[in-house]
């Protein structure tokens, strides 16, 4: 108990040093920029003296819509990262990390909460993500979370010089909680959250508020039970240090089993038995040769009698040296020399056991690591080693000022502001005092309610005392048109400091004509914004990525599936597995496929992906590459707004592999037309040549026939030769004609039957 209150007034002390004059300046300053923001930008006693004075107290908020834009440019889409494999055995889990992260982003609706951390940096000069360990989520398997913090709650370690404060000693997070809420954030611990008394409100902030229209979480100082009684405050206390613990990487041997020696030993015994049915032969052998020698006489009995004795000695002897090189062999195979890192604590309790004598080599070695503290009033709950190396709360600066108190967007425009809701204070007060005159008058001259009533009247009639004066009209100084310019150039200073333009608010005075130009414009206009999202979101998102992993590795170790969805795209939903054991035949976990929680990989935030994309050039892009066939026409349809692309997508693929169908049937048409035209051809030339030769063998029977009847009648004159001559020629022409007459019709059938 001694030590529990000790610890509790310790983080209060320490709550109380870190809440100092310093700390509560910046938070002043800041929350000066929130209220200006929440157009809060007069307070009571200038509200006040304005309505004294008879003048407008309206405001014209010019940083709202700043701030909304700064938003909307930094959330535009989603952020993503990517890691890199240490080793080669690492590439396939280092690849699913994307796929955690954008699971872990999706269950803790990311979007909403970059958005609120945004805005935050944008208006109280830092937002904070906050990873945590949800352990009742997925039935108590514990699921990794995001979630954001109120800025004003985060009490930094004032030394701290780093951007992401990762060289602070210390982070603390300071809130007021109801003790129901406490009691349902611990169940285990509801006996001292009931004991703990409340230090609320002795440490109350010098941040006041109370004059403003809106209320902010700091104006409710009152919380109720569910029976409507009052419940009691109590301080809550979140203390991250960093301590440096000794560890040790230790490498030992790993000594097989007695049920594995057991089986060690059976199969020394199998090779020995071999071992031995070999060499009782090569003994038979030389007991042989010796006893041939006896009989020879080259040996004498006893000799043979004195070797045999040395040969079974010798036998002996090789089985025995043969067994234990046998089992020395399998023990040390069976050895295996394994590699741990465990703390210093953990190893002195295992020297004691049989780690001293397996062990190799032992380092020591200090490492950093997260204490979490929780204190709730003057109770010290608990506390806890956090996984990783880095503290949980990550911050998104908006203005880097070297130390913990940076700088908002908001605050180098409050001035302006100012300017311009005084600039239209003053002219509308002046068009006010120029449209209801005021009246300089006598006393007695005029009748008071009577003017007071009607004076602003159209047409009215306002009589005055007789013998005396009428009234005299006074009437508000002219403006300057100077001062009506002040207003313009205001916006545009405002304009100027936060790198917001009306154009890229959709003001189309601005806006250039051409689309060439409107482009420009987005690309140009934007990179004020783009250098704060890489100078700061950038960082802070990749530093985000790698607290996370070492979380996501330290609770995800056993069988997970992931499942995210996906409305947007063609594909609507992604799965994903983690630590898939791998079973060997007798049903026994040997390993693990994708194992994530042992691997080691680096992991980076790709640049530039939560900014906005103006669609109309990116899908302009699309279409370019479209028609260079780098991308598919599937690629463009997942960038559009069409409704139903999922099903445009399967009726593509239908057509496609309808296409492709109908175009290898015309394919194998063609091919079969033109076997056709070939072998027709064929038969055509093959009519041809047969018809040939049938005239040819025509014309040599004739030409036999003339010859016989030549030689068989000799008084056949000359005159009789010519003219047969003649009439053989004829005939022979009337048959090439009638051949050629024949080829053109059988030609004309068949284009006619292609056709």
């Amino acid at each position: 108990m001694a030590r529990q209150t000790d610890k509790a007034k310790q983080v209060h002390q320490l709550f109380l040093r870190l809440n100092g004059q310093t700390r509560q300046r910046w938070e002043t300053v800041n929350q000066e920029g929130h209220n200006f923001y929440l157009d809060n930008q007069l307070t009571a006693i200038e509200e006040k003296a304005l309505q004294e004075q008879g003048m407008p107290t309206f405001t014209i908020n010019r940083i709202i819509p700043i701030v909304e834009m700064l938003t909307f440019y930094a959330t535009a889409n989603e952020p993503k990262w990517q890691a890199v494999g240490v080793e080669g055995s690492d590439s396939d889990a280092a690849a699913v990390h994307a796929e955690v992260a954008d699971y872990i982003w999706y269950i803790s609706n990311g979007k909403n909460v970059m958005s609120q951390i945004v805005q935050d940096a944008c208006t109280k000069s830092v937002g904070y993500f906050q990873v945590y360990v949800d352990p009742n989520a997925d039935r108590g398997m514990g699921e990794v979370k995001l979630r954001t913090l109120e800025p004003f709650d985060v009490y930094v370690d004032p030394q701290s010089r780093d951007p992401l404060y990762t060289d602070a000693a210390y982070m603390m997070v300071h809130k007021i909680l109801p003790r129901a809420q406490l009691e349902m954030l611990y169940p285990d611990k509801r006996t001292k959250i009931k004991n703990a008394a409340s230090q609320y409100p002795t440490h109350q902030p010098l941040v006041g508020k109370s004059d403003m229209h809106d209320f902010q979480y700091k104006d409710v100082s009152e919380g109720f039970s569910m029976l409507g009684e009052d419940e009691l405050l109590i301080d809550y206390y979140e203390l991250y240090e960093k301590l440096s613990v000794p560890y040790m990487n230790v490498f030992y041997r790993v000594e097989p089993s007695p049920e594995e020696i057991q089986q060690i030993e059976q199969g020394v015994m199998m090779q020995l038995e071999q071992i031995k049915k070999e060499t009782d032969v090569e003994v038979e052998e030389t007991m042989t040769k010796m006893a041939e020698q006896v009989k020879s006489g080259d040996m004498i009995e006893s000799r043979f009698h004195r070797e045999l004795e040395k040969l079974e000695q010798a036998t002996e002897a090789g089985y025995q040296s043969k067994q234990e090189e046998l089992m020395q062999e399998a023990m040390e195979a069976a050895t295996d020399e394994k590699q741990a890192v465990i703390t210093e604590k953990e190893f002195k309790i295992q020297m004691k056991g049989s780690l001293k004598e397996n062990i190799i080599q032992a380092t020591k070695f200090y490492d950093t690591r997260i204490k979490l503290s929780i204190v709730i009033g003057d109770q010290y709950i608990q506390d806890s080693i956090l996984p990783g190396y880095d503290y949980p709360i990550v911050p998104i600066n908006y203005k880097y000022t070297g130390t913990p108190y940076p700088m908002s967007a908001v605050a180098p425009l409050i001035g302006k502001q100012k300017e311009l809701n005084k600039a239209h204070q003053l002219m509308v007060h002046n068009a006010s005092l120029g449209s209801s005159l005021r009246w300089m008058y006598v006393d007695g001259s005029i009748d008071v309610d009577h003017w007071e009533q009607y004076s602003a009247a159209p047409g009215a009639l306002l009589p005055v005392n007789s013998g005396y004066e009428a009234p005299t009209a006074v009437l508000p100084a002219q403006l300057s048109s100077a001062f009506v310019n002040i207003v313009d150039q205001g916006k545009g200073d405002m304009e100027y400091l936060a790198g917001i333009y009306s154009a890229m608010q959709g003001d189309t005075g601005t806006q250039h004509e051409t689309y060439k130009g409107l482009l420009a414009n987005d690309e140009y206009g934007t990179r004020r914004v783009k250098a704060w999202m890489e100078g700061g979101v950038k960082n802070g998102l990749t530093r985000l990525g790698q607290v996370v992993k070492d979380y996501a590795q330290a609770i995800y170790k056993a069988h997970k599936v992931l499942r995210l969805v996906q409305p947007s795209a063609i594909q609507e939903q992604r799965q994903v597995e983690l630590n898939v054991p791998i079973y060997n035949d007798m049903g026994q976990a040997i390993g693990k496929w994708n194992d994530y929680s042992t691997s080691q990989f680096d992991v980076r935030v790709i640049a530039g992906q939560s900014l906005p994309i103006n669609r109309w050039a990116y899908l302009g892009e699309l279409k370019e590459l479209l028609q260079l066939n780098v991308i598919d026409d599937i690629a463009v349809l997942a960038e559009t707004d069409v409704k139903n692309k999922e099903g445009i997508a399967k009726r593509k693929s239908l057509y496609a592999e309808q296409q492709g169908q109908i175009t290898n049937l015309e394919e194998a048409l063609q091919d079969k037309e033109g076997t056709i035209e070939t072998l027709e051809r064929q038969m055509i030339q093959l009519g041809i040549k047969d018809k040939v030769r049938q005239a040819e063998h025509d014309m040599r029977k004739k030409v036999v026939d003339t010859s016989a009847k030549i030689k068989g009648d000799a008084a056949v004159n000359k005159a009789n030769q010519d003219r047969y001559n003649y009439e053989m020629s004829v005939e022979k022409q009337k048959y090439k004609e009638e051949l050629q007459k024949d080829l053109q019709n059988k030609s004309l059938q068949t284009n006619g039957e292609k056709k």
